[in-house]
């Protein structure tokens, strides 16, 4: 008796072990803050192209996301930036080779509360606004009231060294030889930056167009004083007017094969591309979407 019952122990075990569907293959991303929300949209739909592809997304800055893939850790990095020579370096040191994919494109827009009067601002006063040794320090010295802002304080909102968005609005804004000013509000991700601006009337901040809201306000930038002014959409990120305009990546160690490949190469069809258009970005390329 005893030994009949160990029989069907054991065969349970055996039964309860094997599976008549295929194992799912799990893939993970990580990385830029700004492209999250397109990277979770791309997981959710993506089951019902492969349910056996499950894809694990998390954030945690540009910066983060490098990291885990330079130290082996993810199958894809989602960066608001291009990894630096030195990431690079310490990649292939760890027998990483970077493959990077151009996935959509981003207006990186500049946000004020809704009872700013700002409508504009050119890159030369963002720079003296948020760089270092900058002259900007209250809204009346661009003669400006804000209504609410007693103090007149420019209250600075940035993000954290570790984002794409902070190293990139510091190349395009303020040069690649001048830094922050120190004193600025540094938020952990692209939504508290919108979050924080939206409830102080002093304040500015910059994130992504895709985190844009009916309860904040997005002034038109220039390059130059007199020179035209263009507001932050998909179309002018696409077609490169606006001046704080960036590509968002991928990057992969090497080229990818299997169920990396084909996830990939699904983004990058016109499904997933209209995905990312339908999420406030613009596409990597040209795509008819309904």
């Amino acid at each position: 008796m005893k030994k009949a019952t160990l029989t069907l122990m054991l065969f349970a075990l055996v039964a309860c072990g094997r599976s008549d569907s295929p194992s799912r293959t799990l893939i993970q991303n990580k990385g830029s803050d700004t492209l999250v929300n397109v990277a979770q949209a791309w997981a959710e739909a993506y089951k019902d192209v492969d349910p056996n592809a499950a894809i694990a997304v998390t954030g945690g800055g540009s910066g983060t996301g490098i990291s885990a893939l330079i130290n082996g850790t993810v199958d894809i990095a989602n960066a608001s930036r291009e990894m630096k020579d030195s990431e690079v370096e310490m990649a292939q040191q760890n027998g990483v080779e970077p493959k990077e994919w151009i996935v959509g494109y981003d207006a990186l827009a500049v946000y004020v509360h809704p009872d700013n009067p700002a409508d504009s601002f050119n890159l030369a006063q963002l720079a003296e606004i948020y760089g270092e040794g900058g002259s900007f320090e209250t809204w009346d010295q661009l003669g400006i009231t804000v209504p609410g802002c007693d103090s007149r304080e420019i209250v600075r909102v940035s993000r954290q060294n570790n984002s794409g968005t902070y190293v990139y609005f510091r190349e395009a804004v303020l040069g690649t030889e001048r830094d922050y000013k120190l004193g600025s509000r540094d938020m952990h991700g692209s939504k508290d930056v919108v979050d924080l601006v939206e409830n102080t009337p002093c304040a500015i901040g910059y994130s992504g167009f895709a985190y844009a809201t009916d309860h904040i306000k997005m002034p038109c930038i220039s390059t130059t004083e007199g020179a035209e002014c263009v507001a932050p959409a998909v179309q002018t990120a696409v077609d490169g007017s606006y001046p704080v305009a960036r590509p968002l990546f991928m990057y992969t160690n090497g080229e990818p094969t299997g169920a990396v490949a084909e996830y990939l190469d699904w983004i990058m069809s016109d499904v997933g591309q209209c995905i990312i258009q339908k999420k406030g970005y613009a596409p990597a390329r040209s795509v008819s979407c309904e």
